[in-house]
Formats: structure tokens, C-alpha cells, sequence
């Protein structure tokens, strides 16, 4: 899977469903933006927890949006690949499995953001 091509293709659908549903998407589109914002806990590790649950709940779509995100975040490999371990532990074989996707989308967002700097 690309997940930097996923990435884009699940925006566009994303956009068509809000223009069907506007109020929805007005408002998870607020519930994420005020969850994820810095607090006491910065958005970076907000992240990476976003992304361990993706993992262990095998969600290719989170895992895309969420890996971009904590990329944008200023997450290191190792913070995302301990991360990854974390999700493993707690989810386990299924988990696993869905660690070999993250990986995957770590590599590819990681080249797109170092292309695009």
C-alpha cells in the first residue's frame, strides 16, 4: 500500500462526505483539532498515542493519517518505533501484523516530508 497516495485519496473522499454531511465533519473536525492541539501534553505524543491505537485496532486509514501527523509533529523513528512496540505489546499478534504496515507508512511519509523540506 502507498500510504502517502492513500493519505491524499482518503482527503478527497473525506471532503466529498462533508460536503454531504457538513455538521459532522464540522464537528469531529473540532473534537480532533481541540484534542490534538498542545496542552499539557504536546501534540507530538497525542500523536503517537493516535497512532498506537491505529495499530492495535488495524486501521490502515488511521495508521495513514495518523503517521503523517506525528511526522508533521516532529516525531523521531525511534519515538514512532517504540510507538509501534508499544501497540504491539498490547494488541499482540493481530497488532503485529498492522506494526509491519505503520512501518511501512513511516518509511513513505518520511520520504515525502524529507522531499518536500
Amino acid at each position: 500500500m502507498n500510504y502517502v497516495r492513500k493519505h491524499k485519496e482518503l482527503e478527497a473522499v473525506l471532503r466529498n462526505l462533508g460536503g454531504k454531511s457538513p455538521e459532522m465533519m464540522e464537528h469531529f473536525g473540532k473534537l480532533h483539532k481541540s484534542t490534538c492541539k498542545s496542552g499539557d501534553v504536546p501534540n507530538k505524543y497525542k500523536e503517537l498515542i493516535a497512532l498506537g491505537i491505529a495499530i492495535s485496532i488495524r486501521c490502515n486509514e488511521c495508521i495513514s493519517y495518523h503517521m503523517n501527523d506525528v511526522i508533521r509533529a516532529g516525531a523521531t523513528n525511534q519515538e514512532i518505533i517504540e510507538t509501534i512496540n508499544v501497540a504491539v505489546l498490547m494488541g499482540g499478534g493481530p497488532a503485529l501484523m498492522y506494526a509491519t504496515h505503520a512501518y511501512e507508512a513511516m518509511n513513505e511519509f518520511r520520504q515525502e516530508h524529507e522531499m518536500n523540506t
